[in-house]
């Protein structure tokens, strides 16, 4: 019998044994990040009592094999739960940290060449951030810059930091 390509509902494929491994060891892994997560994570995150139950008990035990097999007990239930929206809630909280890191480098490059004396980033700072204490902020500068000249510990651009986020967080 010959096939047409449209007689062929591409629904009606099985998954590969190495495609089930595959997802499997997928859904384990989300496990393990969810072990690893604070308790405050775990709250934003829909999970059964059972999960929940899983996931303290896998705290407990040491890394070695019965730890192996509480993780993939966890990825067994994701897998007969709602594991898409686990997923979705993870992915949501890891993008969440992202921003938070990048907004700390963004931070850091502002500090490091405020004190490095660049005059175009001072301009943009003070202009995306109306009602900024001008002087407050050249104050933190110079004295961030003198700092790093005599090489003293650098407490003034760590508060000069603290200001720059302080800052750029009011305008969020």
């Amino acid at each position: 019998m010959v096939y047409n390509y449209d007689d062929i509902n591409p629904d009606d494929y099985i998954l590969s044994k190495s495609q089930v491994k595959r997802d499997m060891h997928a859904l384990q892994a989300l496990g393990e990040s969810l072990i690893d997560m604070n308790e405050k994570q775990l709250a934003s995150i829909p999970l059964s009592e059972t999960m929940l139950d899983a996931i303290y008990i896998a705290r407990k035990l040491p890394p070695k094999e019965a730890r192996r097999r509480q993780i993939q007990y966890i990825g067994r239930l994701m897998r007969e739960g709602n594991h898409e929206e686990i997923k979705a809630a993870v992915d949501k909280l890891q993008n969440r940290s992202d921003q938070y890191v990048h907004r700390q480098h963004q931070v850091e490059r502002y500090r490091d060449l405020l004190i490095e004396g660049d005059k175009q980033i001072f301009q943009t700072l003070v202009t995306s951030c109306p009602g900024i204490d001008v002087q407050h902020l050249r104050q933190l500068i110079r004295t961030a810059q003198k700092e790093r000249e005599e090489n003293k510990p650098p407490a003034s651009a760590r508060k000069l930091f603290a200001f720059i986020r302080e800052q750029l967080e009011l305008q969020d």
